[in-house]
């Protein structure tokens, strides 16, 4: 008799184990749509003029475009990979833990609460404040008082508590690329961009516009991977997806391939209603293509999308962020104040004032020159680039340590694949040096400052 109950109390443990683990509940449709709405963000509707800025002309400004869409899917498929082989909600802290040590996973994690994660936040919450601006405009510091309040506001939601939910997600989904359809018919087939007379460039102008400056690409192709940005957080639907063996990987190249003919469709509407000079010397391109399209009614309208798309990538970063720096503070006794989880909200409450108090610091650093989201994109570039290296060379250390495990995802053309992959984020952690301004020393010198922090714990301990 007691080995019955045994035996049935074990059998219920097990099924209250499974009941509260990630199911495999997503088919592909599923998946594919959840890929396109984590990377369609308030992005492409603020990058697009810098990317036509830095590129000079509309050839190389596309194939920029198409550049990103190809580099995110190699990157994707190691992702894959990696996800399928050690699957883990901690994602590149997990990678990065078992391939180089805790001290790595910990200087990531650091980056992520003091960097990437808050960096990003700033980064929606200027996007936010330009469009708003252009609805109602609040005096000389403008963005930087609608990206204040943003900030504020949703980090005060969040620690009350809120569930959003797969409806309301996939409805903010749905307003995102609704405004890119707009933007689209509108560029196509409502504007066309203002006629300026032409001026004959002497000689040594001309030779000089015909070559292209590769540092300008280079910091083109910043602001366009950082638009492509999300795919590596959609990676880690491998345990909640039907079939993942074979699914996850089509899933990411399924919805990178939507989100790229998307992108490039965006782009050339900017260009066709503006042209590359309207583009390159606007602030809010999408509200000023609308704006010449549909007058002031269309404008207001495609303002109030990106505000709301912003607002969507903003809470998600403010979500996952604070359970990052809650991490944080669990693996490293340093933070332990982080790791404290309210119980009765459901929310790591210490983390996510933190993480606001540094989002807010770096508002007010990047509202020092005028451009606050460039300031913002220079700051976090060059660390996130280091990172995305080092999960990438995670997997040529598993395929050394274990070449005969069996992996449910193998990258196809190994070891070319990750070699281009990684090739590139050395690259751009390069361009992200080279040419973008002081933001990026200074996320730099955040990151060191972990470094000492490491050092320091080590020799106390």
């Amino acid at each position: 008799m007691t080995e019955l109950k045994d035996n049935t109390h074990a059998a219920h443990a097990a099924h209250a184990a499974h009941a509260t683990a990630p199911r495999p509940v997503l088919d592909l449709q599923d998946a594919v749509a959840l890929v396109v709405g984590i990377i369609v963000g308030a992005g492409i509707f603020k990058a697009p003029s810098l990317v036509a800025k830095f590129s000079g002309t509309p050839e190389l400004m596309m194939a920029a475009w198409v550049l990103g869409g190809i580099i995110s899917m190699l990157g994707a498929l190691c992702y894959a990979e990696l996800a399928t082989s050690h699957p883990n909600a901690g994602g590149e802290y997990h990678f990065l833990e078992r391939a180089f040590g805790s001290e790595v996973a910990r200087l990531f994690a650091w980056a992520r609460m003091t960097v990437i994660a808050s960096g990003s936040i700033a980064i929606f919450g200027f996007v936010f404040a330009d469009y708003a601006t252009q609805l109602v405009r609040l005096g000389e510091h403008s963005s930087s008082i609608y990206a204040v309040l943003l900030i504020v506001v949703l980090t005060v939601i969040n620690i009350v508590g809120i569930d959003a939910g797969k409806r309301t997600q996939n409805f903010l989904t749905v307003i995102e690329v609704s405004g890119l359809v707009a933007i689209i018919i509108a560029g196509f087939f409502f504007a066309s961009p203002e006629v300026v007379p032409a001026v004959a460039p002497d000689a040594a102008e001309a030779a000089k516009s015909a070559t292209p400056d590769l540092g300008m690409i280079g910091l083109a192709m910043v602001f366009v991977l950082l638009t492509y940005g999300g795919w590596n957080d959609a990676a880690y639907l491998s345990a909640e997806i039907k079939d993942g063996q074979r699914n996850i990987a089509r899933s990411l190249l399924i919805g990178l391939g939507i989100v790229t003919a998307l992108y490039l469709l965006v782009s050339l509407a900017y260009l066709s209603g503006l042209g590359m000079a309207g583009m390159a010397k606007s602030d809010a391109v999408a509200s000023d293509l609308l704006n010449r399209a549909w007058g002031p009614v269309g404008g207001a309208l495609i303002s109030i999308f990106v505000a709301v798309s912003a607002i969507t990538s903003a809470n998600g970063t403010i979500l996952t962020g604070a359970r990052t720096s809650y991490a944080l503070g669990r693996d490293w006794p340093l933070f332990r104040w982080l790791g404290v989880w309210d119980g009765e909200r459901g929310v790591p409450k210490h983390a996510m004032i933190v993480q606001s108090a540094i989002a807010l610091a770096l508002i007010v650093f990047g509202s020092y020159n005028t451009d606050g989201f460039k300031n913002m994109v220079d700051y976090t570039a060059p660390v996130f680039w280091l990172f995305f290296f080092l999960t990438g060379m995670s997997l040529f250390i598993f395929r050394q340590w274990e070449p005969h495990a069996h992996r449910a995802f193998r990258v196809p053309f190994y070891p070319v694949t990750p070699l281009l992959f990684c090739g590139t984020c050395i690259y751009m952690l390069y361009s992200s040096l080279a040419y973008t301004g002081k933001g990026a020393l200074v996320g730099v010198g955040v990151l060191f400052a972990g470094v000492l922090l490491l050092l320091l714990d080590r020799r106390k301990n």
